[in-house]
């Protein structure tokens, strides 16, 4: 939906300003665009260290891009977890372990695509329930573990998040300072005639105009949407920490899982009788 609202704002606003007569070339000033964009990259450098700036780019993409886990997505990592909870009563830590050990050569992993492209998610799962095996473990300690790894993965995703955010605040300032540079620049034709003149102040003007539109049609939309997919994920994450949580707390995996299925957004919980299907068409494939 990202790149539907991209549209709708280039249609709006140059769509608006070409039928109120304007004509689009005089907007087209790439020189303004260069420094404005070119400040605004320079600055996001800059002020981030690399890894920020690499996460940046990739949450940005995936904002205007992505989407966060669906219904569907939910389902299937509940019913994941179900079968590996059932293994792990049935059959001991034994039966289980070469699962978590290797979930790329695992067949119940590999029924679940979509979760293994996950690799943070793959990593929470498995880390967690390696370290349960090998370590007596109280379900409060496996509490505070999960709930320090979702912090750490928070804060680091929010900095990339506020990094961009930052970006979009300096482009109007940045605009401001294309449309002075533009203005001095104008100063060298004053005795060239009012036309030539009116159109070095207007192409000065569109740097004004170029930053402002980028900041609060683009970036900053980009910033939110951003804030918005790390709490969605997050929340992936909070479904499979209840889960785990009620493992080590000795819940049998019926219950591990309607534990994790309460702390889905009704939005995207699967009903009752939905998870119920679900579970028994995961003991079927076990």
């Amino acid at each position: 939906m990202g790149i539907v609202g991209a549209i709708i704002v280039l249609v709006s606003v140059f769509g608006g300003f070409v039928l109120a007569g304007g004509h689009l070339h005089v907007v087209w000033q790439p020189l303004e665009m260069l420094i404005i964009f070119g400040a605004a990259i320079g600055g996001f450098i800059i002020g981030n260290p690399m890894g920020t700036v690499k996460m940046a780019v990739g949450k940005a993409i995936h904002g205007l891009m992505g989407k966060g886990p669906s219904k569907k997505d939910y389902v299937e990592l509940l019913q994941l977890m179900f079968q590996l909870f059932q293994i792990f009563r049935k059959d001991g830590p034994q039966a289980v372990e070469k699962h978590i050990e290797e979930p790329n050569s695992s067949e119940i992993f590999k029924a679940y695509p979509a979760f293994l492209k996950n690799h943070h998610a793959v990593d929470f799962l498995c880390d967690t329930m390696k370290i349960t095996l090998s370590a007596d473990l109280s379900q409060y300690d496996v509490d505070d573990l999960l709930d320090q790894d979702i912090k750490v993965a928070h804060e680091e995703e929010h900095a990339a998040q506020h990094a961009v955010q930052g970006t979009g605040d300096a482009l109007p300032g940045l605009g401001i300072v294309a449309a002075v540079l533009g203005i001095v620049h104008t100063m060298s034709y004053l005795d060239a005639g009012p036309n030539v003149i009116g159109a070095h102040v207007a192409a000065a003007l569109i740097g004004t105009f170029l930053g402002v539109l980028a900041c609060y049609g683009f970036v900053a939309p980009i910033a939110s949407k951003m804030k918005s997919d790390i709490e969605t994920e997050g929340r992936y994450l909070v479904v499979m920490k209840a889960a785990l949580v009620a493992l080590q707390r000795g819940a049998p995996p019926l219950v591990c899982v309607e534990f994790a299925r309460r702390c889905i957004y009704p939005t995207e919980r699967p009903s009752f009788e939905e998870m119920d299907t679900a579970t028994k068409e995961a003991k079927k494939a076990a």
